[in-house]
């Protein structure tokens, strides 16, 4: 699925101008953007969370040539998945998971 396929959706599903639905969806990215940007978590129950990680520099190798090199430290964005998404892609697990809780 791509951004117009998303946008389509939406306004479909809310009786939205295509337009308004553009909107919210740039919106609804440009605040976890700055969110994430300013180090908060942006947490949606049942969907997941987007945070940023710090990555520490580290020593690494030029695969061409064999050269060691000083990779810098980043800080990177990261998102992790809710339990309720996570079923919703994996319905077995999720059926294993309750399984093994209701022992």
């Amino acid at each position: 699925m791509n951004r117009a396929e998303l946008v389509e959706i939406l306004a479909t599903k809310n009786e939205l101008s295509k337009a308004a639905a553009n909107a919210v969806l740039d919106t609804l990215i440009e605040t976890i953007q700055t969110s994430v940007k300013k180090g908060d978590t942006v947490q949606l129950v049942g969907f997941g969370t987007f945070k940023s990680i710090k990555r520490a520099a580290r020593a690494g190798k030029n695969p061409a040539t064999g050269d060691k090199i000083k990779i810098p430290a980043t800080t990177l964005p990261k998102f992790v998945a809710g339990a309720k998404f996570k079923d919703a892609v994996d319905p077995k697990a999720a059926k294993r998971r309750a399984e093994k809780a209701g022992k």
